[in-house]
């Protein structure tokens, strides 16, 4: 099958973790925002799928996932559906639901980390709110993002298979979505991930782990990676890191 992407163009986003996914699992997908409008994609493609799309599968925004008839949003969501798909879940239900939990939870520590430089409303500019911003991230380098690196890094010492991977003996989109959220927090505050990976071994050589996969690896040298930027998820802004 060949699945269709629908994503903001200029960002990695929330949809980074499912184009993760979709290389990894080597499928055959098109990122269509990305594209040249006159092949009939591009930014408008995505806008005549949403207008298009029958109620009860109304998106609320991307990504969205087009396979075949299907339409799936929201990024877990839309990783719950491609798991099983790209041998990226384990075979057994309750594995399937254990990695989904994980990575419901990836979602809310990706939610905390965004809010720092939105604290407020994402409507507003972040120069409209840096003193709430400030705030927020002061307790979100010092208190939250701690408490999500040890229940991650718990979760790689518990796991009876290993201590590779987050579930099971083999790499999962969680693992993926892991990286990339390492990735991020890399890029907007370098220097509090400096202070805080020597106590995240496991954490750090998952990440490492990922990063070497052969089909990641090629990825992320690709011209497909988009870089990080200040209009993304993951923002850099030096005052922010404490």
């Amino acid at each position: 099958m060949r699945y269709e992407l629908y994503y903001w163009p200029m960002i990695q986003g929330r949809g980074e973790f499912v184009r993760l996914a979709l290389e990894e699992g080597g499928a055959d997908y098109v990122d269509v925002a990305r594209k040249p409008e006159r092949g009939g994609m591009g930014m408008p493609a995505m806008f005549r799928l949403m207008e298009a799309a029958p109620l009860a599968r109304l998106p609320f925004a991307p990504p969205i996932l087009k396979a075949g008839g299907q339409l799936v949003a929201q990024t877990a969501n839309i990783l719950l559906f491609l798991g099983p798909r790209l041998g990226l879940v384990p075979d057994d239900e309750a594995g399937r639901l254990w990695v989904h939990q994980l990575q419901l939870t990836i979602a809310d520590l990706v939610t905390e980390a965004h809010d720092t430089h939105h604290p407020i409303a994402s409507g507003l500019y972040y120069e409209e709110q840096k003193p709430e911003a400030l705030r927020r991230a002061r307790d979100f380098t010092a208190e939250r993002l701690p408490k999500f690196l040890d229940y991650f890094e718990s979760v790689l010492e518990r796991n009876p298979c290993g201590r590779d991977w987050l579930a099971g003996d083999t790499p999962t989109y969680a693992d993926l979505s892991m990286f990339q959220v390492v990735e991020g927090l890399r890029y907007a505050f370098p220097k509090t991930m400096k202070r805080l990976e020597p106590g995240y071994p496991l954490l750090v050589a998952l990440h490492r782990r990922v990063a070497a996969r052969p089909r990641i690896e090629a990825y992320l040298k690709s011209k497909r990676r988009i870089a990080f930027n200040n209009e993304d998820v993951f923002r850099r802004y030096p005052e922010l890191d404490g």
